[in-house]
């Protein structure tokens, strides 16, 4: 089962550089797993790093998560796709969504995004309550201590502030390149040479 009743996410972690911000993977990336990815950065500690992946699709659609908790779609979106928000955890669900809604597990990452991982946020979404701006992941990327920094000085991630309308208004398949391009960057123009904004 992807959500659980309750997930415990800290909702007062400790605010950093990179908490709330996009990573943009570089047009060098290596790794297949992150090719033209854009993760949002939702935890940065000392500790390590934690992130969604907000561009990569998976075969699940939302209908066959409502279905798995036995809940009946009202929510008129059943047929979106949840994206992969990562290698770790994928039988874990996540939802990024915009400020204003509270439940049982919510965190509050930026000014406007918020990330919940308890099963009450399925069952508002599956009832056609909202949140109205919303994505839907399994899985999430992570970090241990200083590897993303050290990813970043090899210039494998271009590191720019996330938007909301990146998030929740632009269709996937757009983001890599519209994220970066918001900001003045033309990432077919890069090559595998750069650094973070």
């Amino acid at each position: 089962m992807p959500f659980k009743q309750s997930q415990n996410i800290d909702s007062d972690l400790t605010h950093s550089s990179l908490r709330g911000q996009f990573l943009i993977a570089m047009p060098g990336m290596q790794d297949p797993r992150f090719k033209q990815a854009v993760t949002f950065i939702c935890e940065h500690t000392s500790e390590g790093t934690m992130g969604i992946v907000v561009n990569a699709p998976s075969r699940v659609t939302w209908k066959e998560v409502f279905a798995q908790l036995s809940l009946d779609d009202a929510s008129l979106r059943g047929d979106e796709p949840v994206l992969v928000g990562g290698p770790v955890a994928q039988e874990q669900g996540f939802v990024l969504h915009g400020r204003g809604m509270q439940f049982a597990s919510t965190a509050e990452v930026s000014e406007h995004i918020s990330l919940t991982a308890s099963k009450d946020i399925i069952e508002s979404l599956a009832a056609g309550r909202g949140p109205d701006d919303v994505l839907l992941a399994l899985g999430y990327a992570g970090w241990g201590p200083g590897q993303l920094e050290e990813e970043i000085t090899e210039n494998a991630w271009l590191t720019l502030p996330a938007e909301p309308e990146i998030l929740f208004a632009t269709p996937w398949e757009k983001r890599w390149q519209t994220a970066a391009a918001r900001h003045g960057i033309d990432l077919s123009g890069i090559g595998t040479q750069s650094g973070h904004a």
